[in-house]
């Protein structure tokens, strides 16, 4: 194992950047508040967008459940592609729109025009922009007047090819966002994350190790709620930094009965992101069990808060030993850790370099090849006419 790798690095600090995230959201809150306020001054006529794209967009979608729950406002996740492509389809130009960019450089070319084609359709459109890089198009060539910027740490602006600690923190700056009023009651919670992630590097990091050396091709990460979100970077990290030689997709538990679950044979890998919520573990448990009997998936890992035994699981992972627990949408940000260390691992096994694990430089870690044309607003034709 090379440690000397920055994505080896940067998946073992995200415990301590949680901890740095969170001090500097609530540093921030009266200035997050106000801008908030500023928004949704009138409560019925706003409406809230959370875009990125690549992880970024999978940000969005763990991130939009959360902001919902949290804030009782309708949110949706939509990625920046779309909004480069069709605007008129997702930006409501009757509606006060906060529009809340994710990403981890800011430079990607959809970043931006997705800003600039929303303003062309909705002239009461806000901006809340997180981002890792200080420096990026998306902090620096924003237009003060309707926008807002939180800057992560720098540490969170992954060098690596594969964003890891950029990931989860964007996830946990959109939770602390959605909560801002509340901040101050959330450090203890903040603290509990920190230790379940230590315990995973401490405890699993060998393990995961060890499993990577076995000979799976296709990989499918199932999850629920927010973790959906987490189940669909999972399924990215693995594919890129394998470089495409194993073959990854996802679903909900409840989907994937719905014909997906005929990719599963046996050299298939089945990642399982289990709630610690009892009701929604129910539907779970019935889906690991049909699975692991039914099609017996010769590779399967269960990602959970507690220990809990199913047949035929080639490694179960449990977060916690104590009798204290997460709420469900932060244990989702914790479940990245494994996927992480595994994507790792297994680049490794086929001989890759993490950091740039492309070998024929299909992929870069800001996208490239992307030409932004102008956007024309659609008029509305007469068919009467």
């Amino acid at each position: 194992m090379n440690s000397t790798h920055y994505t080896y690095s940067e998946i073992r600090q995200q415990p301590a950047i949680w901890k740095t995230v969170y001090n500097l959201i609530k540093s921030q809150k009266n200035e997050i508040t106000s801008f908030l306020d500023k928004v949704f001054f009138d409560d019925k006529a706003v409406e809230i967008i959370i875009t990125g794209a690549g992880s970024s967009f999978f940000v969005a979608e763990t991130s939009a459940v959360i902001f919902q729950k949290n804030t009782g406002f309708t949110v949706k996740a939509v990625s920046s592609t779309e909004l480069v492509t069709h605007p008129d389809l997702y930006i409501n130009k009757g509606k006060n729109n906060l529009l809340i960019s994710l990403a981890r450089s800011g430079n990607s070319p959809e970043s931006t025009a997705a800003i600039v084609n929303a303003e062309l359709v909705s002239e009461t459109i806000s901006h809340l922009i997180i981002t890792c890089n200080k420096t990026g198009k998306l902090a620096t060539d924003r237009n003060e007047n309707n926008s807002y910027a939180i800057i992560l740490p720098e540490e969170t602006n992954d060098k690596g090819l594969a964003m890891t600690s950029s990931v989860s923190s964007m996830i946990l700056a959109s939770l602390l966002v959605s909560n801002i009023k509340d901040i101050e009651n959330l450090s203890g919670i903040i603290h509990k994350m920190a230790d379940f992630g230590e315990f995973l590097l401490t405890d699993y990091s060998s393990k995961l190790k060890d499993f990577a050396a076995n000979k799976f091709s296709r990989a499918v990460f199932l999850g629920s709620g927010a973790s959906v979100g987490i189940a669909r970077e999972g399924h990215l990290k693995l594919q890129e930094l394998t470089d495409g030689k194993i073959i990854c997709t996802f679903d909900s538990f409840l989907g994937f009965r719905h014909g997906p679950k005929a990719v599963v044979n046996n050299e298939t890998l089945m990642v399982y992101l289990m709630s610690n919520n009892e009701y929604v573990r129910k539907y779970e448990k019935d889906l690991v069990n049909s699975v692991q009997n039914e099609q017996k998936p010769n590779y399967s890992i269960i990602i959970s808060e507690s220990f809990e035994s199913f047949q035929n699981i080639s490694l179960t992972i449990s977060m916690n030993t104590t009798e204290s627990s997460l709420p469900e949408e932060i244990l989702s940000i914790c479940s990245l850790i494994p996927i992480q260390l595994l994507a790792y691992y297994k680049s490794l096994e086929y001989g890759l370099n993490p950091d740039s694990p492309s070998e024929r430089g299909a992929i870069h870690r800001v996208v490239q090849g992307v030409s932004i044309y102008p956007y024309k607003k659609l008029l509305k034709t007469n068919t009467n006419a």
